[in-house]
């Protein structure tokens, strides 16, 4: 993870799609890269945990004015190259998530980023 926002505006609205009216949208700077081998990775093995266990998985909504370059939704990613974009999600407001999780199908243990603190 390079970097985490929350709280940029949208033609569309965060509260919206959560149905809750605190919520806001965040994105998520996240960058990949392989080592050796080749594998596909899509964006629902994101999601933003919170300290009191909830996690939060992408959004469904994509609008034009999302911030750029987006996340792929699947890309592969073959040796010494690298998947990078922001990934928006929606999130309370009020509060803020403690990490990102990442756990494609068969990792035996997910990656874990801090969000620094705002």
């Amino acid at each position: 993870m390079l970097d985490y926002k929350q709280g940029f505006t949208s033609v569309g609205n965060a509260s919206q799609e959560s149905g809750d009216p605190d919520y806001v949208w965040a994105y998520a700077d996240l960058k990949l890269c392989a080592e050796k081998g080749s594998y596909t990775d899509s964006s629902f093995s994101w999601t933003l945990y919170y300290s009191d266990g909830s996690r939060i998985n992408r959004s469904g909504t994509t609008y034009g004015d999302f911030p750029k370059p987006e996340y792929p939704t699947d890309v592969t990613v073959t040796a010494g190259k690298c998947a990078r974009g922001k990934l928006v999600f929606s999130v309370p407001g009020g509060g803020r998530p403690q990490s990102v999780l990442y756990e494609p199908e068969g990792l035996d243990q997910p990656r874990e980023w801090t969000i620094p603190k705002a």
